[in-house]
């Protein structure tokens, strides 16, 4: 396999000068506010700074594309986090990438550089084109772009042949009108952001409780009595949810962390928005559990068959609502401590003394994130923490439930639109009884699928709307690779990415507006479930670039003609008309177009009714195998994560201030007694090497609090590890946080 251009050939700006220092004991404060600024002001200047960061997630402003948090019902007029504001500058920045930028440098020589570096090239500005053989994009217009992407399908010998990724940014009107065209060009190969991220949650959520969504509202939070917050760094991947935190705090709750790294953020929280918050900050987390990685099922699993023993059970929701209890009890009171010890690196104290915080709640919540979906068992992981969750009664009450926070802004909503390879029937009968064309009714491809389609040779295009399909994907070079047998890519962008330079026969980058640019009202849907709308006010960047409804549109209308009677060109006038199709097609959204300025949250039968929509109507108690993952001697279990300066795979910058890590990205994470077993110094520069002989090269070893036997690393640099068929069973996600590695000091 090639790993040419998959990824950087220089390294980061900055790396020989990376220094590391004592991770930070709390988050926020004035040096969030510091960066904020500087992040922004850099970026955009004051005025328009200013301008945008006033209207962000604000009711007549636009949402922030940094995370999927709610909004509280009383906003503060700076209703944003130091990564949102870092969001917001990278879309708003003032540098533009234009076909100069292409002029200047072929695609091999853009791809030799950094990520972080191709980031900051700033806004696409015109649609571009790299003809076959090509070793530079040139402009293209619109029409000549559209018509090389109508042959290009055409030719296929069936609609299976191509597969259309979305990015979890999408607008729920340009999500709808997107699947709508994929499925009236006759397929269901819809891969997306969530097949990556969210899929073991909506897998294992769906099979148990019957609907692939949390259960909780804002509210529920700030009123529980006790928070589990598991495989999650909110400070700085949600850090406006560190507020509502804050909030459940001061009315008493009682807040665990489980994550095999020890975060700032849930250590002390100085909270910007008050002077008392910078002062005094507030102390989060009342206990830390670092279960090791991979260790979560042993310890919900633990933690059940405890409350089980001690009888904490609500015995009278479990017998109305819920089936499959005597199977769960007998499988647990099998259950093997040993084996727990082995995979959680826990001692039974300490688990006991969480089962002892959850028998004491009257209210409790469980918040998790791809800390435990990204693993070969985490959709069984995910079943567990349901256990929990039913057993104890705690859903479909206040202050209670289930609370999978999705990381990009409309990730949720694009799935609600029926952004899905696997559409359920019922979805199906009401997209044709909307629009009145046959619906494609076989499953398609998830991103997984998707790749060894491609290298298969039987997906020949590949068109992503938004995102950064290959930085994002496991495997990287088995990726590349993949991309460069196709006979076309096309990527709906805003900026520069890696994806691009890693091209089919033919590509073209379509240039798109932003979240904070003006255009027609859109909508959103954030991790609660509450729909409402988004209006950017910044003049476009450029007067080339279109709205992904438009480009959604006029592309079907090229491909399509009159093939089915969807009124395209009148949808790329009016949004509202879109919204009416939604309104006919998908439950829950009767009067949109009157309800979506304010906003309004939809259905939810476990949380409104507990009403399950399962096959006998009740909510399924399931027996989870337990399989523990030994690592060899001389390996280690890498975790891939985010650093402090980063959202998914745009870099903000190379700094991550929380753990201590400055001016460098190529770092590895590992406890000083396991460097001490390898006979690897602190400081040392190893390359790190995975199944299969699947390598990244010239890593620093850092000396870090993590669990024994484990290690982390920032992705995307470290996907090139995650093997294509390394997925957790049943939902396809990639096991990015489960990854044997060991470390090979550089010659």
């Amino acid at each position: 396999m090639s790993s040419i251009g998959a990824v950087p050939a220089v390294e980061d700006p900055g790396e020989n000068g990376l220094k590391v220092g004592a991770p930070k004991r709390a988050s926020a404060g004035v040096p969030a506010v510091v960066a904020a600024l500087r992040h922004a002001v850099g970026q955009m200047g004051v005025r328009r700074s200013v301008r945008t960061l006033t209207k962000v997630n604000q009711a007549q402003g636009f949402d922030c594309m940094g995370c999927a948090w709610p909004e509280p019902e009383q906003r503060h007029h700076a209703e944003f986090c130091e990564n949102g504001a870092k969001a917001v500058a990278e879309e708003a920045t003032r540098l533009r990438a234009g076909p100069e930028l292409f002029a200047q440098w072929t695609i091999d020589e853009l791809a030799a550089r950094s990520d972080y570096w191709i980031g900051k090239r700033g806004r696409l500005t015109h649609p571009m084109w790299r003809a076959p053989g090509a070793e530079r994009y040139v402009p293209i217009d619109w029409d000549d772009a559209y018509t090389l992407i109508a042959e290009e399908l055409a030719a296929l010998d069936t609609p299976d042949g191509a597969a259309f990724y979305t990015s979890g940014r999408t607008s729920n009107e340009a999500a709808f009108a997107w699947q709508a065209f994929v499925r009236a060009f006759g397929t269901n190969n819809l891969p997306d952001c969530s097949n990556m991220c969210h899929e073991s949650s909506g897998r294992a959520l769906t099979d148990t409780i019957g609907i692939g969504k949390g259960t909780v509202s804002l509210d529920d939070v700030e009123a529980a009595d006790l928070l589990l917050v598991v495989g999650q760094n909110p400070g700085t991947n949600h850090p406006r949810m560190l507020s509502s935190l804050e909030r459940a705090k001061r009315r008493g709750a009682r807040i665990v962390s489980i994550n095999p790294l020890s975060e700032a953020g849930l250590a002390r929280f100085r909270n910007p928005q008050s002077l008392r918050g910078v002062l005094r900050g507030t102390q989060l987390a009342d206990l830390h559990l670092p279960v090791r990685v991979n260790g979560d099922l042993a310890l919900f699993s633990a933690v059940n068959a405890l409350l089980i023993e001690r009888d904490a059970i609500d015995h009278d929701f479990v017998a109305t609502h819920c089936e499959g209890f005597d199977a769960l009890r007998a499988h647990l009171a099998k259950l093997d401590w040993d084996d727990v010890a082995r995979a959680t690196g826990l001692e039974r104290a300490a688990i006991a003394e969480l089962a002892d915080e959850l028998q004491a709640s009257e209210r409790t919540v469980v918040c998790w994130a791809m800390g435990l979906t990204q693993h070969r068992n985490a959709v069984a992981t995910i079943r567990e923490i349901v256990n929990l969750v039913l057993m104890r009664g705690m859903i479909g009450k206040p202050g209670a439930g289930l609370c999978p926070v999705r990381g990009h802004s409309n990730v949720q909503g694009d799935r609600t639109m029926g952004i899905w390879e696997r559409p359920t029937p019922a979805f199906l009968d009401g997209m044709e009884a909307a629009l009145g064309f046959p619906m494609p009714r076989e499953h398609g491809l998830d991103v997984v699928e998707t790749i060894e389609a491609m290298r298969d040779g039987h997906v020949r295009v590949l068109m992503a709307m938004g995102g950064n399909f290959l930085s994002a994907a496991p495997d990287t070079a088995a990726t590349a690779d993949a991309l460069r047998g196709t006979r076309l890519t096309v990527h709906v962008a805003t900026k520069p990415n890696r994806s691009h330079l890693v091209c089919g026969r033919q590509a073209l980058i379509l240039p798109t507006l932003g979240r904070t640019e003006r255009d027609q009202l859109v909508t959103v849907e954030d991790s609660m479930s509450a729909v409402h709308g988004s209006n950017g006010t910044l003049a476009p960047a450029s007067e080339h670039l279109r709205s992904e409804v438009r480009i959604v549109c006029e592309l079907a209308e090229r491909v399509l003609g009159d093939r089915v009677g969807v009124p395209w060109p009148a949808w790329r006038e009016d949004y509202d008309l879109i919204r009416d199709a939604i309104e006919r097609a998908i439950p829950g959204f009767s009067g949109f177009n009157a309800r979506c300025r304010d906003g309004f949250v939809l259905p939810n039968p476990p949380r409104d009714e507990r009403r399950f929509e399962t096959a006998t109507g009740r909510a399924r108690l399931t027996a989870n195998e337990l399989d523990v993952l030994d690592i060899p001697d001389g390996h280690l279990l890498l975790q891939t994560m985010r650093s402090h300066d980063q959202f998914n795979t745009t870099i903000y910058g190379l700094n991550d201030r929380y753990r201590g890590i400055r001016a460098g990205r190529r770092v590895v994470l590992v406890r000083p007694d396991d460097l001490e077993r390898l006979g690897i110094a602190d400081g040392t520069v190893v390359d790190l090497v995975g199944p299969a002989g699947r390598r990244a090269e010239r890593f620093r070893v850092v000396a870090y609090d993590t669990p024994h036997g484990c290690a982390a690393a920032y992705y995307p640099e470290a996907n090139a590890l995650v093997p294509l068929d390394s997925v957790a069973l049943e939902s396809g996600t990639p096991a990015s946080k489960s990854v044997l590695i060991r470390l090979e000091r550089q010659a």
